[in-house]
């Protein structure tokens, strides 16, 4: 988001006034404008920018003059040329014959008679307004253009023995919008705001977040996202990356973990080496004390002559204050893991049916013996829901569960415990409305009876 204040001398009634060094990459349909008294009629955004290929295309059918110089003696020659066509290169016509301008490094230039009225220097706004007394006054625009980005890179660096961190965080500014902003106020919001395009409600995970924080960080916040503001103007130039330290925090408590994620019946060919990963928290006790923007976080550690080596990174995603974190380094050089299916085998249904009888012994004596028996399959599940809040204030949270009555096995389930009454949507859907309290968490339970 771009605001742009600048102050203009407008005059009483209907005037044009130009907005040059705009993005070349502005969203017209964004552009909101303001001056005192004054109203916006219409509004044209000029981004065909003056360059030695948009000249020529401007001028076929026009006539331009070319001086030629004859590399041994010097001498200049003029003759005017009609353009015909720049399509993959020049076509001209001189008296009657047809010429193809060639780019073989000969001393040839093209003088144009005047630059077309719609080629720019830079990228220029304009605007028509009507205003109803004359004078200069602040007038401002305001408009949305990609082209401007930012990203936030962490440099920690890792102390073994004292289990520790010093953790420095960077803001990376990009500008690829054609302009150049000249000492700016640059704020900076992190969050993830909806486009409108594309957006079907999907959620991305925080890869490493071990648990979500539940603690309100000191920044400013806007709605749902964080401000991180740069405290002094800077002039973020065209084709430009920036740096801009906003963390700098020394001795946050972490550790090394070692961690092999086996999956069901996993049968390796070999050992698997366990992942490296360290962990720490964003807590305010735990030193760190912020919430951070999504970013790449790359771990170094000292060697024995105390100087800092590479050994790692990762990335994370917005992650409040107040968050644990364990971030995968890289995998172990001599820790490894090796999972395999010893012995299976296939048994009978009789077989099956065993493991289901029990025996109750009292004294040494057998006093009661009973089998079961399952004609059909019924199955009883338990789902656990927790929900964090890092706001200052209690929220209420509609927890819907869907997927309930899927096909055949799904049509008879029943609901014979919740410990928040919930509404029933549809035979599929069941909704819960859950307060969960300020900076803090609220976990409910809800058991339900299926045929799967």
């Amino acid at each position: 988001l771009v605001q742009d204040v600048r102050q203009l001398a407008i005059a009483q009634g209907r005037s044009r006034i130009e907005f040059p060094d705009v993005s070349a990459q502005i969203q017209p349909e964004t552009l909101s404008f303001y001056a005192a008294d004054t109203t916006i009629a219409e509004q044209n955004f000029d981004f065909d920018l003056l360059t030695p290929t948009k000249m020529m295309e401007k001028a076929i059918g026009q006539t331009v003059t070319l001086i030629r110089t004859n590399p041994a003696t010097g001498a200049e020659t003029r003759e005017r040329a009609k353009v015909l066509s720049t399509a993959g290169g020049v076509v001209i016509q001189i008296g009657e014959r047809i010429e193809v301008l060639r780019d073989d490094g000969l001393p040839v230039r093209v003088i144009f008679d005047r630059v077309p009225p719609n080629l720019r220097a830079r990228p220029t706004l304009s605007v028509n307004l009507d205003s109803t007394r004359a004078g200069t006054r602040p007038a401002s625009i305001r408009y949305l253009t990609p082209g401007l980005g930012w990203s936030a890179d962490y440099v920690a660096l890792f102390d073994e023995a004292k289990s520790t961190i010093d953790m420095q965080g960077w803001v990376t500014l990009t500008n690829n919008s054609g302009t150049t902003y000249h000492r700016a106020n640059t704020l900076l919001v992190a969050g993830s705001p909806g486009s409108g395009a594309g957006n079907y409600g999907g959620r991305r995970g925080n890869q490493g977040m071990v648990r979500a924080g539940t603690q309100s960080a000191g920044r400013e916040r806007l709605g749902d996202f964080y401000l991180y503001p740069i405290s002094e103007r800077t002039t973020i130039a065209n084709a430009q990356t920036k740096q801009v330290s906003f963390l700098d925090v020394q001795a946050v408590p972490a550790r090394k973990v070692y961690r092999r994620d086996v999956y069901w019946m996993n049968n390796d060919s070999q050992p698997v080496p366990v992942s490296s990963e360290i962990a720490f928290s964003t807590a305010r006790d735990q030193g760190l004390g912020d919430a951070l923007p999504a970013g790449t976080v790359r771990f170094y550690q000292r060697d024995r002559k105390g100087s800092p080596q590479f050994i790692g990174e990762n990335g994370i995603g917005h992650t409040p204050m107040g968050s644990e974190l364990s971030l995968r380094t890289g995998d172990a050089f001599d820790i490894f893991v090796q999972a395999e299916v010893e012995k299976r085998e296939e048994i009978t249904a009789a077989e099956w049916e065993k493991t289901e009888r029990y025996r109750v012994i009292r004294n040494g004596e057998v006093v009661e013996q009973v089998e079961v028996e399952r004609p059909k399959t019924f199955y009883r599940t338990t789902m656990r829901y927790k929900l964090t809040n890092a706001k200052p204030t209690p929220v209420e949270v509609d927890l819907i569960q869907s997927g309930l009555g899927q096909y055949w096995w799904g049509y008879d389930y029943r609901i014979v415990s919740e410990e928040i009454t919930g509404t029933q949507i549809n035979f599929d859907r069941r909704k819960w409305v859950v307060p969960v309290p300020a900076e803090g968490e609220r976990t409910i339970r809800v058991t339900y009876e299926t045929r799967y």
